[in-house]
C-alpha cells in the first residue's frame, strides 16, 4: 500500500536531468548566436605582412628564383 506514494509526482531525477539539459542546450544555442553575430559585425582579421626574406624562402621552395639574384 505504501509503494505508490511517489506515483503521482514527477521523478526528481528527471527534473534535474531536464534542468541541466535545458541549461546546456541554452548555453550552446547562445554561443552559436553570439558566434554568428560576431562573424557578421566584426571586420575580418588582417594578416601580418610577409617579410621579403620569407617571400624569398617561399619562392626558393617552389623552385622559382627570386628577382635580383
Amino acid at each position: 500500500m505504501a509503494q505508490d506514494v511517489e506515483a503521482t509526482g514527477f521523478n526528481p531525477g528527471l527534473i534535474v536531468l531536464l534542468v541541466v539539459g535545458g541549461l546546456l542546450l541554452s548555453f550552446l544555442i547562445g554561443n552559436y548566436v553570439l558566434y554568428v553575430y560576431a562573424q557578421k559585425t566584426l571586420p575580418p582579421k588582417k594578416k601580418k605582412p610577409i617579410s621579403k626574406k620569407k617571400m624569398k624562402k617561399e619562392r626558393l621552395k617552389q623552385g622559382v628564383s627570386a628577382p635580383g639574384e
